[in-house]
């Protein structure tokens, strides 16, 4: 097993584990919850297999799925993000992307943030919007996405600065 396949590994473990064992019973003002998980797919290789990825997000999303009880919402939205994340990385980096020498900690932090805003909206959009499947309920969906979104991004961004390696 290569390094790269075992640091993700790691790294899909320690997600699942935090999004079961902390995030879904932070319960913030009475119904929030981060869903940090998809930080995994944010950092996820970039030169790696798309087919691959796809398959591991769709079951990064599953395993969420069966400890939460969310009936696949969570396997769908984040082969969603997964689907579209080339075409974020292209808008928010430019042409380091096309140089696949994106980094996600060494990156600047408007760059950085709008990757993270806008994939994290997409995917607590359509988890909603699966989990509630209810168009008549759209403004319920619009307020969790938007209340869900800002808590998740506010994790994810904090656990950016405070876990990633200086580079001096």
């Amino acid at each position: 097993m290569g390094p790269v396949i075992f640091w993700n590994s790691v790294r899909f473990i320690i997600a699942v584990l935090a999004q079961v064992l902390i995030c879904n019973h932070i319960d913030f003002l009475g119904y929030i919850n981060p869903l940090v998980y998809i930080y995994f797919i944010f950092i996820f290789p970039l030169n790696s297999n798309r087919s691959a990825f796809f398959v591991i997000a769709f079951l990064l999303g599953l395993t969420v799925d069966m400890f939460s009880d969310t009936g696949g919402a969570h396997a769908a939205a984040c082969l969603i993000i997964a689907y579209i994340r080339p075409f974020i990385l292209r808008f928010a980096f430019g042409i380091s992307y096309e140089h696949q020498s994106v980094k996600l900690e060494n990156t600047a932090f408007g760059q950085r943030m709008v990757y993270i805003v806008i994939l994290t909206f997409i995917h607590h959009f359509f988890f909603f919007l699966l989990e509630i499947f209810n168009i008549s309920s759209i403004l319920i969906i619009l307020r969790n996405t938007a209340f869900f979104s800002i808590f998740t991004i506010l994790i994810i961004t904090l656990s950016i600065t405070l876990f990633s390696r200086k580079n001096s």
